[in-house]
C-alpha cells in the first residue's frame, strides 16, 4: 500500500534473494498448528486457555501474524496429542527457523507492529494486486515523492526521523529486482496522477517513473479515468497478496491511519478479487495507461513552467 504512513519505493538495486522467509515459515507453522488443533477437535478458546492466552492469540498464531514461543508450541503439541518425538521435532524445527530476523527489524523504532506483518507478506508474495485511490503505489514511488508523502503523515517529525522513514520505504523496492520478483498488478484512480504531491517537478519525475515501471516484465499498471464515473472501490485502497505455498491463503490488506486489517477468509478474498476484476475491466489497458500517464506528465511539466 502507499499511504502517508507506509508507502515507499526506491531506484533500482542489485538482484537480491527473496526476503520474507521467516514470515512464510510462521504462516506455514500456523497452518500446521491449526490442522493439528482441528484434528484434535479442540476449540480455539480452550487451546488459548491452556497456554495462558486468548482465542485471539491462537488466531494470530495460526495465521502467522505473531512470533511463536517454543514453550507455547510445545504445550500446544502436547494438548493436541502430538507426542511422537519425530513429529514434534519437525514442528519445533520449523518454529526455530521462523524466528530468524528479517531486514526490517532494524527499523523497529519507527515501524508499527501492524505494518511489520505487511512487510513480511509483501516480501513473501508471488503476486500483489492492488488498487490505489490517493497515492502512487509504494513500490513505484521516487525518493522525492516518497519523502513528500512521508512528511504528510509525520508533519512534526524531525528531519532525521523523516529520512529514516524514507530509508525504510526505499528498501522495500529491492523485491522488484530480485531474481524472482512478485507479479505486480496495480490499478490507480486518475486522482493519483492529478494530486500534486511535493510540487510539479516532483510529480513530473514521479509520473515518468510510472511510465518506466509499466515497461518492467511482470508489472501491469492501469488507470481508472474520471470519465468512468464511480467505481466499485470508491471506499478506498486495498492489496491482495498471493503466495506460492499451497497451504497459505490469499490475504487482503486494508490500511487505516493507525492500524490495518488482514482478511484471509475465502468469502472476503473472493469479494475483493471480484472488485479488482471489475476495476481492471473499467480501467484503461496497459498500453493506453502508459500514454495517459505520459500526457498527464506533459501537462504537469507545462504547468510548472
Amino acid at each position: 500500500m502507499s499511504t502517508a504512513a507506509t508507502s515507499g519505493a526506491a531506484p533500482g538495486y542489485g538482484g537480491q534473494e527473496p526476503a520474507g522467509e521467516a514470515t512464510v515459515l510462521r504462516m506455514l507453522l500456523g497452518a500446521q498448528l491449526r490442522r493439528l488443533r482441528e484434528a484434535a477437535e479442540m476449540p480455539a478458546e480452550k487451546a488459548g486457555y491452556e497456554i495462558r492466552a486468548s482465542r485471539s492469540k491462537i488466531s494470530r498464531m495460526e495465521t502467522g501474524r505473531v512470533g511463536l514461543k517454543l514453550r507455547d508450541i510445545e504445550d500446544l503439541l502436547t494438548l493436541y496429542g502430538v507426542t511422537g518425538e519425530k513429529e514434534r521435532d519437525k514442528v519445533l524445527s520449523l518454529a526455530r527457523r521462523s524466528r530468524e530476523r528479517e531486514w526490517w527489524t532494524q527499523y523497529t523504532d519507527i515501524l508499527p507492529g501492524w505494518f511489520e506483518t505487511y512487510l513480511g507478506l509483501e516480501s513473501a508474495a508471488t503476486s500483489i494486486r492492488s488498487f490505489e485511490s490517493q497515492f502512487v503505489p509504494g513500490l513505484f514511488q521516487t525518493e522525492a515523492y516518497a519523502r513528500a508523502v512521508t512528511r504528510l503523515g509525520h508533519q512534526t517529525a524531525p528531519a532525521e526521523e523523516i529520512e529514516r522513514r524514507v530509508g525504510l520505504r526505499l528498501k522495500r523496492q529491492e523485491l522488484l529486482v530480485r531474481r524472482q520478483p512478485p507479479r505486480i498488478w496495480a490499478v490507480m484512480d486518475e486522482a493519483v496522477l492529478r494530486r500534486s504531491i511535493g510540487g510539479a517537478p516532483v510529480m513530473r519525475a514521479q509520473l515518468e517513473r510510472l511510465v518506466e515501471a509499466a515497461r518492467r516484465p511482470g508489472v501491469t499498471l492501469q488507470v481508472v479515468p474520471f470519465a468512468c464515473g464511480g467505481h466499485a472501490a470508491a471506499s478506498g485502497s486495498f492489496s491482495i497478496l498471493r503466495f506460492a505455498e499451497r497451504d497459505l491463503p490469499d490475504v487482503v490488506y486494508l490500511e487505516q491511519l493507525t492500524s490495518a486489517l488482514y482478511l484471509d477468509q475465502r468469502a472476503d478474498v473472493e469479494h475483493y478479487l471480484e472488485v479488482a476484476d471489475q476495476l481492471s475491466g473499467e480501467a484503461l489497458p496497459q498500453a493506453e495507461t502508459a500514454l495517459f500517464i505520459q500526457q498527464v506528465a506533459q501537462e504537469t511539466g507545462s504547468a510548472a513552467r
